[in-house]
């Protein structure tokens, strides 16, 4: 097949759930099809074109550049967000530059399929009812969920009408979309009952067994310090992109009502959150408390997962699938989770993870496999052969390339 992909942006960096998910599936694909690949430059990342060979046969680099958060051109874009149908997170990415550059391709080459990669891209497709849309999330549930946990009266309000918006923009995209593919079944009865849609494509997260397996010349490197100085060696661990806001909000939750709970019996635990462009509410909880560190970014993830003794995921808001989760499995370190955390993944309470959602029920569950190496043992050896025997990247890809292929035709 000849394929082209919009997405938007590159791949390296890979520093994102949906950049790592995105990239293992290309580059499966492109041992078998050609793979034409569109997304924004800023201009600051050459990187990101110069490895685009590693999953694409041709990439087109259109210039465009995505206010940061926490950026002045950023906050104009959060009061335009008052006014705007359109809602905020979805117009950071609309670009009549990108629009154009897809009408040429499609004008000047034949595809058999077409790809937008994440909701974002959707408004810059001429015609998304011959495209299939990826949907790693759902996002207008992410954003219901923002609403719910937020306690500013300020930030409800603005939540609330975000995700009014999300939902009637992704509503109308996902129906009028040629073939829908989600990450979980979650996601697909989310869809169903939201929006009404129905013949949507489930393809599970994969995972690479081979690059988290446990190392130990790597392991040595655990006295390598984080971003403020301190060792990598942790108790307990979190990973995830740090200017994300649900993983903000994962670990202000776990540092101020589970982390106090678990100190009443392990005064001296360790907390490491690593992941990339941490927040300064993220930099605060670590200046704080001399017993959390933050990594800041990273270029391998692993060293930090392999010098810890328990993964946490103690999100309450979240859509589609953690790679998080396949990922501490991956590298035979036991989970702790909420059930949000876990939400999409067919995993087993007490088998392949501990789920708990209140904080006292969820310090348990870390103190219990923190005091017993067999218990973590044994917890970690199940959920490796779980993934072991259903989710690698190759079988995942092959659900996938199935639903292109019967998919629309973009010209």
């Amino acid at each position: 097949m000849k394929i082209l992909w919009v997405k938007s942006d590159f791949l390296h960096p890979t520093n994102r759930g949906g950049q790592i998910r995105t990239l293992e599936m290309l580059k499966c694909l492109h041992k078998r099809h050609e793979i034409h690949y569109v997304a924004f430059d800023d201009g600051k990342n050459p990187e990101g074109i110069e490895r685009s060979s590693e999953y694409c046969s041709c990439a087109y680099a259109v210039p465009n550049s995505v206010p940061p958060h926490r950026s002045l051109r950023f906050v104009g874009q959060l009061c335009e967000g008052l006014v705007s149908p359109m809602p905020v997170a979805v117009k950071r990415y609309a670009s009549v530059a990108m629009k154009r550059q897809i009408q040429k391709l499609l004008d000047e080459q034949r595809f058999d399929s077409l790809v937008c990669d994440f909701l974002f891209p959707a408004s810059n497709l001429p015609d998304i009812s011959r495209s299939v849309l990826f949907q790693h999330n759902v996002e207008s549930v992410i954003w219901q969920r923002h609403f719910e946990q937020a306690k500013n009266p300020a930030k409800r309000a603005y939540f609330k009408m975000q995700a009014q918006r999300m939902r009637a923009f992704e509503m109308a995209v996902c129906r009028r979309a040629g073939r829908v593919v989600v990450v979980s079944e979650s996601d697909r009865e989310n869809m169903r009952s939201l929006f009404g849609v129905d013949g949507i494509t489930c393809v599970e997260t994969g995972v690479d067994l081979q690059y988290f397996a446990p190392r130990r010349p790597l392991i040595a490197r655990s006295s390598e310090p984080g971003l403020n100085g301190k060792s990598i060696a942790s108790d307990l661990i979190f990973t995830g992109s740090m200017d994300w806001l649900p993983n903000i909000d994962a670990v202000q939750f776990f540092a101020g009502e589970i982390l106090r709970r678990i100190r009443k019996e392990r005064p001296n635990v360790r907390f490491m959150i690593a992941g990339r462009r941490p927040s300064s509410a993220v930099r605060i909880l670590a200046a704080r408390d001399s017993g959390i560190g933050v990594s800041g970014t990273v270029s391998d993830i692993r060293p930090y997962l392999w010098a810890s003794t328990v993964a946490v995921v103690p999100l309450r808001v979240a859509g589609g699938t953690r790679l998080k989760i396949f990922e501490a499995m991956a590298a035979k370190l036991p989970v702790v989770s909420t059930s949000i955390g876990a939400e999409g993944l067919p995993v087993e309470n007490g088998r392949h993870l501990a789920i708990a959602d209140e904080p006292e029920s969820f310090a348990r569950c870390c103190l219990d496999l923190l005091a017993d190496a067999e218990l973590r043992s044994r917890t970690a050896d199940r959920a490796w052969n779980f993934v072991s025997s259903r989710f690698s990247w190759d079988a995942v890809t092959r659900e996938f390339e199935v639903a292109l292929k019967s998919g629309p035709r973009p010209n």
